[in-house]
């Protein structure tokens, strides 16, 4: 008689804490430091198979591999826009897809990484909240992207990686743990060991995470996607503003900065005949009296399922006189990647993920 035997899932070894790690070594008759070994392996050498643990015998890396799996993250296509951005769909173990974007710059190499697979927030100018948000993505799966940007920003400028944006799809403080967690690998020594000052957390604002960013002493910075001055016109574009509303997130922000000295960056999309009045920058610069801060301006990237339109160069030279006129930091960001629809709020997954 055939009898089914249950299928038992190995679970991801990168999910094991350093004392598990320990642990499992010491119970199978392996000396403790091993497990610093595999450690060093998995994230500083970013091994992407048990095989490649050189250091370590075969009887060892045999014992891993019948207990766990290495569920990492491949590039599955790329494409490169004329303005030599690179955007990339990523497979994940399950056949899920998330993109992420090199973006080039004279001082500067930054990966748009992603930390959800879709999007909840429906915000209503962002490809991306036109899709369902179908999971959150592990911590390992977060630093996988950012391992293979950093292997395209070296293969195709001969430059490293220098600067990280939480800016891709999904919603990162709604991912908080693994968020974290990724960023804690990222900036450790035996991890890929970059600079606090260099990452950026973005959020569409959720004002009691942006509170617990600072108690938990989080080491990024922050950026809040605000695109609209008041609450009225940002209810109408981010529906995350009903229950998060400007006076909720001035209240978070003051205690982040309180809390952690650090200024905030507003991320404001500029719209036609939206929110691109001088009324509108006069709203935005009381805004910047919260506290220390400074404002991106950013050109909006047409999508097929909203109408907005960007607004005109005018009026977005003088929105930047206005602010900059009164003392706010302001910068105009101007979109990279278009023509691969790699720019701000364009990324969505139009390849069908693969199965497992």
């Amino acid at each position: 008689m055939m009898i089914d035997l249950p299928v038992v899932s190995k679970r991801d070894i990168r999910k094991l804490t350093p004392d598990e790690l320990k642990a499992f070594m010491v119970e199978h008759g392996e000396k403790p430091f091993r497990a610093k070994q595999v450690l060093e392996w998995l994230w500083k050498n970013t091994a992407g198979t048990f095989e490649e643990m050189n250091n370590i015998s075969l009887a060892t890396r045999e014992l891993l591999a019948r207990h766990f799996v290495i569920n990492g993250v491949q590039v599955q296509n790329h494409q490169l826009s004329n303005d030599g951005t690179i955007k990339s769909a990523f497979r994940l173990y399950d056949g899920n897809i998330v993109e992420g974007v090199l973006i080039p710059h004279d001082t500067r190499m930054t990966a748009c990484i992603s930390s959800q697979v879709g999007c909840s927030l429906t915000c209503k100018f962002c490809a991306t909240g036109y899709m369902d948000r179908k999971r959150n993505l592990d911590a390992a799966e977060i630093y996988d992207q950012v391992v293979r940007i950093r292997e395209q920003c070296e293969a195709q400028y001969g430059t490293p990686l220098t600067n990280i944006v939480y800016m891709g799809m999904g919603e990162p403080l709604l991912n908080y743990a693994n968020v974290v967690k990724s960023i804690e690998r990222i900036t450790a020594p035996d991890g890929l060991n970059m600079a606090p000052r260099r990452i950026t957390v973005s959020t569409a604002g959720i004002a009691k995470m942006i509170k617990k960013l600072a108690d938990d002493g989080v080491k990024a910075n922050l950026a809040l996607s605000l695109h609209a001055p008041n609450d009225a016109k940002r209810n109408e574009i981010m529906p995350i503003n009903e229950a998060n509303s400007l006076a909720s997130l001035k209240d978070a922000l003051q205690h982040y900065h309180q809390v952690t000295g650090r200024k905030v960056t507003y991320e404001y999309i500029v719209f036609e005949s939206f929110n691109d009045t001088l009324q509108d920058a006069e709203e935005l610069f009381q805004i910047s009296k919260w506290i220390p801060c400074k404002v991106n301006l950013i050109e909006y990237n047409p999508i097929e399922n909203a109408d907005y339109i960007n607004t005109a160069d005018d009026k977005l030279t003088a929105f930047h006189k206005y602010l900059a006129d009164r003392g706010v930091q302001t910068n105009i960001r101007r979109s990279r990647g278009k023509d691969i629809d790699a720019a701000c709020g364009q990324l969505a997954v139009k390849e069908k993920p693969q199965e497992s």
